[in-house]
């Protein structure tokens, strides 16, 4: 699961022949930091939501995770976030409790009760065994994306007419 932002490679083009490299690092900067903005909105929607998680997915969405998804790409212009955890899209989307594509039963579940709560291990001989039924997904990637793209749109609305202001103020 991860989201890519493409099309800037063209602003970029018109930016480069207005302004120096400079005005690109700035943009770099800033477009690094607008994803990280997004990991933390991903975070704070998988708490809200209270989705279940054994706190991998949750750490999956830092930059540097193994388990995480961070790339940017020719000085910046591309910038890819996301997580491999192989369970993301059936948190965010929903699932069944049989693979419908393979038709493997996925009700069994390794691991122990401790008390009142299920510890996963998938090592462990004992287990549970769950009921076929749907499980609702949390929409916590949908969520945060929502989110993310009004504060972006915004953030981006404001740091073009910052530049615009500063190109106009250095003619």
């Amino acid at each position: 699961m991860s989201v890519e932002m493409k099309g800037l490679k063209e602003f970029m083009k018109q930016v480069e022949k207005a302004a120096n490299s400079e005005a690109k690092k700035e943009f770099s900067l800033w477009l690094e930091a607008s994803g990280m903005e997004f990991l933390e909105i991903i975070q704070d929607e998988i708490i809200r939501t209270e989705t279940v998680d054994t706190r991998r997915l949750l750490n999956s969405f830092n930059r540097g995770d193994n388990d995480g998804v961070w790339s940017m790409s020719e000085g910046g212009l591309t910038l890819a976030v996301g997580s491999n955890v192989s369970y993301a899209s059936f948190a965010n989307d929903g699932h069944t409790t049989v693979d419908l594509d393979s038709g493997k039963d996925r009700r069994w579940v390794p691991g122990r009760w401790v008390g009142d709560r299920f510890e996963y291990d998938k090592n462990a001989e004992t287990g549970m065994l769950l009921k076929v039924k749907w499980v609702d997904g949390s929409g916590y990637w949908d969520n945060a994306m929502a989110i993310f793209e009004k504060i972006f749109e915004k953030s981006l609305e404001k740091r073009l007419q910052g530049w615009l202001d500063s190109l106009g103020s250095a003619r």
